[in-house]
């Protein structure tokens, strides 16, 4: 009897057989945000940003991958030559045991030692701190992006509001007229 090939020829030219695997999560991937800061737009001006690693635990990366992390009340800290991300809250893993990581620990950032000094120098500057604004997946690595921020007072915040209002005025006064004019 012919022994069976377990692999099969196509020709040239022919187009290649696609996998019939399921779409990969796009948190996963990269393709969209795991945790956004969305507070630290209205509450801050962003100056500078940094994109660094964290030093994370495996339950820790797989429970951000299901979007348990919040930024809200993170920020970060240079100290002693090193950056420190605290108050981020990662959730417990679902499938996790009793070895699961500790919900708001303080986590290392994993920085250059040139952007530590940068970063050190702009946030001794009065007013100034390190805000996260984003934590994202790159190349399966998670990331966090930092901004060097100035806090705003009140009115800067009204101000900004009125600037967006009349922005969004503007564009929906240019819409109705493209459209009246038939374009």
């Amino acid at each position: 009897m012919p022994r069976q090939t377990t692999h099969t020829i196509t020709p040239k030219g022919a187009p290649a057989a696609k996998s019939a695997s399921a779409p990969r999560d796009p948190v996963a991937s990269g393709q969209k945000d795991a945790a956004q800061n969305r507070m630290a737009y209205h509450n801050y001006f962003l100056l500078d940003k940094f994109e660094a690693g964290v030093a994370l635990r495996g339950t820790e990366v797989k429970s951000i991958r299901e979007g348990r992390a919040n930024l809200k009340d993170a920020y970060g800290l240079v100290k002693g030559g090193e950056a420190f991300l605290l108050n981020v809250h990662i959730g417990p893993y679902s499938h996790g045991s009793d070895n699961n990581h500790d919900e708001t620990r303080t986590r290392k950032l994993l920085l250059h030692a040139e952007e530590i000094r940068k970063l050190q120098a702009k946030t001794q500057i009065k007013g100034h701190t390190l805000i996260p604004t984003r934590l994202y997946f790159r190349h399966g690595r998670l990331k966090c992006e930092l901004a060097v921020a100035k806090g705003k007072q009140d009115w800067d915040k009204r101000e900004t509001e009125r600037r967006r209002e009349a922005d969004r005025e503007a564009r929906s006064a240019i819409n109705a007229s493209k459209s009246r004019n038939g374009r």
